[in-house]
């Protein structure tokens, strides 16, 4: 074997660099059980152990902080951890509406509803639709009358085109959903979910969201479908504010005080009548707020969880505790309060105990009436530390001086003199004449003011103001903008002037009991199945096996530590994948070992049949595996959420098996044989397995055709008229898993619910202890509560009989799809399994170099396509599980297509060989194809058996989010491997006739 080294060298590099992105996971857990321990079963004091020990070293060696380490541990989805998934669209009808100045005309209303109709069933865009109904509503009239406005006279003008328009209102459109991304980024900030995702499709105006471990989905539903409100606030000086905040922290010590002591609150009021504004001495007060960050610092040395001492400062400046005054030190080395609107600085931990502070009633009432305090939107970089702005309050209303509503326009741009990133901002007539103003008072005087830059209650900036800028035109820059700050400011100073909300128009709850069932049920049969394979391995193939074993191990700790260190999301279909990978790897293992056993056959020496083993079933390995791998790309492309895990899982899988399965495992093997041991590849009893079997598989092949044409009709006669279970991505409507205080059948759930939600609501048992209930009612209500009157119409008609009476505990998961998506996904399925079936196709025309095996390779996936979908629909209703449509479905279908594929090659390989070898004229194809598929029969059915009895443990112990998707595979392994013997092969025969000699 040649490169050996090089090998070694890579598999130790592997193996280090594996080892690495794996402890992550295992140092956040250990840090995780401390918190447990220490907690004693408190949540609130576990969770402040975990703020506590954040930013603090806890890796052994290179002192990685434990927030880094729980950055880079492995992820799990929403299936296993629990937590919610939203997908929000943005609500371009309203958008267009507001370009057109609320525009009452006829047509264009009606050309707006049109397309809104449209959008539901047809792939277009929103835009592009509204053009057209608009054209056929009015074919001579221009959009441009309508668009066309002394605010965006540089991008369009009176006499436009219509297609010009089109391309305005895309832009915009376009502008209005990147706006959304950051808006809704920064809200979900505010949850405090540890890796949250959120991922943004242009192209279809969507922006989904990830949020694990998220306890609220009220408040997550109300805050991301909030409009954004932007607004321009003066703001007050550190240096006048210190002394208020130093006399707040004063009157909380004394309210403390009196508290402890049980004694009246004299000391409170007193407090309270000496607070002012301003410091008498602002470097008095400095350097009292530096003396107290040092007593911060110092406590924090001596106990790095703040666990005791911390305790005694709190008592005597509370507020300072947790709020740091902002101070620098002067040139004399004395420190001095830092200008600016930044008042004070405070860990993310502690931020709602600031809260709590300055929002009680003593407190607010020695406030003046217009200060208010926020928060800047993001910590400071590289850490949990947030700032407090002071927020002056103008008018009679004490609000802002500004809104939102008065931009025009932002720009991300380059400042041309001082280098750097600024962003770029227009204002219409009535906002530059007020800006002017504003800016005239904040720049006159020594002490330049800011003028802070809110959305949400949220500071993005607060530049100062050097001078009045007049025209409308404002330039933002800061000393630390990159190139993102700038797009994101920009993107949020036009968020106030294109009212585009974002609605929720699917979204998936999963409780944290039912992702730690998907936990315990995917880990034991991850373990169920290793552990069969395995035996099966050493059973069959005696020592050899063992190697098998090895490789399959190092084969699983490679896959997972390459999923943490490309930080991909493990989900509960993504466990199906590893297990899946379990009998690729085995697959790759069999083709060499059957191989080894043909040539030791032929008497070759062990190590002669080893070498001409591993290089004889390199193009089946290798050809099977592309295939497969193929089709985990296009699921990785066209799929989502659980689906790209899996596809994720599944390509990576396979580059591990074939680096474990040709190169691990031959490495194996030359050790094996330089220290002289005896290797077997069989026992007595599987010694012979299928050697010399004669069956007439290409005689029989019309029976076969006739078998399958048969079941295939069968399954299209149901198919249109009995049709599918549709699982709610693919149908639409609201879904509810709910585990019930006591046993309860179908029918009184159905009796509970069908006069509220109505007679179309399915009630589906879901697993031993678990029900089902997917409903359409109230699906089109758009408005914000909506999914909470849902839930609420569900549990009070649950109510109605004592045997099924809920309450929100009750719901394990929620999940709810819009008819827009749940058509849009079907068209996206169909379509995939089309791509994936010609490019497979594709690359068998390619690899063999005729037609016929692309087409016998074409028609079996078909074949196993409508085969599952025919068992699909013929079976609905009279298995005791639920046999749904949905995207867990396609992703099995399109792992068989892979599976099937993978058999069918291996076949098509040795009918290649055979051919080459037997040409003559006297040869006939029948029989050499015949025994082609004979010889490859103990390797077909073994991997066949091995995959089989692998998702029979899924489907028992896998848990039942997942039987569904279990069961396609199953069913499409047993037809996939009936097809590559029965029908592909065959196909080469009908359709090669004389091409084949």
């Amino acid at each position: 074997m040649q490169g050996k080294g090089v090998i070694k060298f890579f598999a130790i590099l592997l193996a280090v660099v594996c080892l690495y992105q794996l402890s992550f996971t295992w140092v956040a857990h250990k840090v995780e059980n401390d918190a447990k321990v220490y907690s004693k079963g408190n949540p609130e004091r576990e969770k402040a152990y975990l703020d506590s020990v954040s930013t603090l070293p806890v890796y052994p060696v290179f002192g990685h902080t434990y927030q880094y380490c729980l950055d880079r541990e492995l992820a799990l989805g929403l299936d296993l951890k629990g937590g919610m998934n939203v997908t929000m669209q943005i609500s371009l009808r309203e958008l267009v509406t507001s370009l057109s100045n609320n525009n009452q005309d006829v047509v264009f209303t009606q050309a707006l509803t049109n397309a809104e109709k449209r959008s539901v069933t047809e792939q277009k865009d929103y835009i592009t639709l509204f053009v057209d109904e608009y054209e056929k509503l009015a074919p001579n009239a221009k959009l441009a009358a309508i668009f066309a406005n002394s605010n965006n006279q540089d991008k369009l003008k009176f006499n436009s085109s219509n297609s010009d328009v089109e391309a305005y209102l895309k832009d915009q459109a376009n502008t209005a959903v990147q706006q959304s991304y950051t808006v809704l980024h920064t809200r979900i900030d505010q949850f405090g979910v540890t890796q949250p995702n959120i991922q943004l499709q242009k192209s279809t105006n969507r922006i989904l969201i990830e949020l694990p471990g998220v306890k609220e989905p009220e408040r997550v539903r109300k805050l991301l479908q909030g409009s954004a409100k932007l607004e321009f606030y003066q703001t007050f000086d550190n240096t006048e504010v210190y002394g208020l905040l130093n006399n707040i922290n004063g009157l909380i010590a004394a309210k403390n005080k009196t508290a402890k002591k049980d004694t009246v609150k004299a000391d409170t009021a007193k407090a309270a009548q000496t607070a002012t504004l301003a410091p008498k001495d602002s470097t008095g007060a400095a350097k009292q707020a530096n003396s107290l960050i040092n007593k911060l610092k110092n406590n924090t040395a001596k106990d790095s969880a703040g666990l005791n001492n911390k305790s005694q400062l709190a008592d005597q400046a509370p507020l300072f505790a947790v709020l740091a005054p902002t101070v620098y030190q002067g040139q004399d080395g004395q420190p001095q309060l830092a200008p600016g609107p930044i008042v004070g600085r405070a860990a993310q931990k502690d931020t709602a105990k600031v809260n709590n502070y300055l929002r009680s009633a003593d407190i607010q009432s020695v406030i003046p009436r217009n200060m208010k305090f926020l928060w800047g939107v993001k910590p400071e970089k590289g850490t949990k530390i947030f700032e407090l702005y002071a927020i002056k309050l103008a008018g009679a209303e004490n609000g802002p001086v500004l809104s939102g509503d008065v931009i025009n326009d932002a720009r991300a741009d380059v400042d041309q003199q001082k280098g750097g990133f600024e962003v770029t901002m227009y204002m219409n007539a009535q906002g530059a004449q007020k800006w002017k103003t504003v800016t005239a008072e904040a720049s006159a005087g020594a002490n330049k003011q800011a003028i802070a830059i809110v959305l949400d209650d949220n500071v993005y900036s607060a530049p100062n103001v050097q001078n009045e800028i007049s025209g409308g035109v404002s330039s933002i820059s800061g000393g630390n903008f990159t190139q993102e700050d700038t797009k994101d400011l920009a993107n949020v100073l036009k968020a106030g002037r294109l009212p585009a909300p974002a609605r929720i128009i699917g979204e998936a709850v999963v409780g944290p009991s039912l992702g730690q069932e998907a936990i315990s049920a995917g880990l034991l049969s991850c373990i169920l199945g290793l552990v069969v394979i395995l035996i099966f391995m050493v059973a069959y193939y005696k020592r050899a096996g063992t190697v098998a074993v090895v490789a399959v191990l190092i084969n699983v700790f490679f896959l997972m530590g390459v999923l943490v260190s490309i930080r991909a999301v493990l989900t509960l279909p993504g466990i199906a994948g590893i297990i899946l990978i379990l009998g690729v790897a085995v697959d790759a293992n069999v083709l060499v070992y059957e191989r080894v056993r043909e040539e030791l056959g032929l008497g070759k020496s062990i190590r002669i049949a080893v070498a001409d083993g591993f290089k004889h079933a390199l193009p089946s390995i290798l050809d099977a595996n592309i295939s497969t791998f193929l089709t985990g790309v296009i699921l990785f492309l066209f799929g989502s959420g659980p689906i790209q895990g899996f596809a994720t899982t599944l390509m990576i899988g396979i580059v591990t098996t074939l680096f474990c399965s040709l190169l691990i495992s031959r490495l194996i093997f030359e050790y094996m044989l330089e220290k002289g041991w005896d290797i077997t590849f069989s026992r007595p009893w599987s010694s012979h397995t299928f050697k010399n079997a004669n069956y007439g598989f290409v005689k029989n092949r019309f029976k076969f055709y006739a078998f399958s044409g048969i079941f295939i009709i069968a399954g299209l006669i149901s198919m249109f008229t009995r049709g599918f279970n549709y699982g709610v991505d693919f149908g639409g409507g609201h879904t509810y898993v709910i585990k019930f205080n006591q046993p309860v059948t179908t029918e009184q759930v159905h009796d509970a619910v069908d006069a509220t939600l109505g007679r179309g609501t399915e009630v589906k048992t879901y697993g031993t202890d678990k029900i089902s209930i997917n409903t359409n009612y109230m699906i089109n209500d758009n408005t914000p509560n909506a999914d909470e009157r849902v839930q609420a119409a569900l549990i009070k008609a649950l109510a109605a009989n004592p045997a099924t009476k809920i309450n929100d505990k009750n719901i394990l998961s929620h999940q709810k799809v819009e008819a827009t998506i749940a058509n849009e996904v079907k068209a996206s399925a169909k379509w995939t399994i089309i791509l994936a079936i010609i490019v497979i196709s594709a690359y068998i025309l390619i690899r063999f170099r005729k037609w016929q095996f692309s087409l016998g390779a074409m028609i079996a996936t078909v074949h196993d396509s409508l085969l599952v979908l025919s068992f699909f629909s013929l079976f609905k209703d009279i298995l005791p599980f639920s046999l749904d449509i949905d995207q867990a479905f396609i992703a099995a279908l399109l792992t068989v297509i892979g599976y099937s594929i993978n058999d069918t090659v291996v076949v098509f390989d040795r009918i290649r060989e055979f051919l080459d070898h037997h040409h003559a004229k006297t040869d006939d194809p029948k029989v050499v194809i015949n025994h082609a598929i004979n010889n490859t029969l103990s390797r077909t059915i073994i991997t066949a058996f091995t995959v089989v009895l692998i998702l029979v443990i899924l489907f028992i112990f896998g848990g039942d989010v997942i039987r569904g998707f279990s069961f396609a595979l199953l069913i499409g392994v047993l037809f996939g491997t009936y097809s590559s013997i029965c029908v592909a092969s065959p196909v080469i025969i009908d359709f090669g006739k004389k091409d084949l000699k």
